[in-house]
């Protein structure tokens, strides 16, 4: 059984308000046996969109390889913004070597709340994935039971928006449509989507992510 660890500490920026929450990266970058165009750093996956999705609503001109620069430009993106990235699981095990949150067994968790509480100016965590099993929102909702507190619903359409008070500070969660190839038959499903697809034929799954992902960042 292969033990799946996060590659990477949690990310807090100087006076951070905003926290990207999400699960683990793909097993390689635990390895090290990273692909061509991986950037080894958080949501580096070349098969991931987070950073072209934001590289698009930002024009930040990022370059999408294995080097120090590569890191360095997401990095200063981040502080800039004053956005965190905390992922919530911290290793898990998996009979097959894979990226499925699904096939995650024995999961431990990072303790989000505790960071929360030492960086008291984080008042929206962005999860990268609802509340499907193992999703990072279904993970929080977990971890929240633990001090007894629970996701109160602001707004039920996608992207959902819940808050919850801690230590009597109102913070709010957004659960994103998963910035990974596996979500685009969910958007395909949205009748949103469908809306403005007959509207645009050219209109795609990552042109629904710029115009969702936009409104949160």
């Amino acid at each position: 059984m292969f033990k799946h660890t996060h590659p990477y500490p949690p990310y807090f920026p100087e006076g951070a308000t905003k926290l990207i929450v999400g699960t683990l990266p793909p097993p390689r970058f635990t390895t090290g046996d990273l692909k061509p165009g991986d950037v080894n750093f958080c949501y580096g996956s070349i098969d991931g969109l987070l950073w072209p999705v934001l590289d698009r609503i930002f024009n930040l001109n990022l370059v999408f390889e294995t080097t120090d620069q590569a890191i360095k430009q997401r990095k200063e993106f981040l502080a800039s913004c004053g956005i965190g990235i905390c992922d919530i699981v911290q290793s898990c095990k998996r009979d097959k070597i894979d990226a499925s949150d699904l096939g995650m067994q024995n999961i431990e968790l990072r303790n989000l709340v505790g960071y929360l509480q030492q960086y008291p100016k984080i008042d929206t965590l962005i999860f990268t994935g609802g509340n499907s099993k193992n999703g990072p929102e279904y993970f929080f909702r977990k971890h929240l039971k633990e001090y007894s507190l629970k996701l109160k619903v602001i707004s039920d359409e996608v992207p959902r928006i819940h808050q919850f008070t801690l230590d009597n500070r109102i913070v709010k969660t957004v659960s994103l449509t998963a910035p990974s190839g596996s979500a685009n038959r969910a958007i395909g499903s949205m009748s949103l989507y469908k809306q403005l697809k007959q509207q645009n034929p050219d209109f795609s799954t990552i042109d629904f992510r710029v115009m969702q992902y936009r409104e949160v960042f």
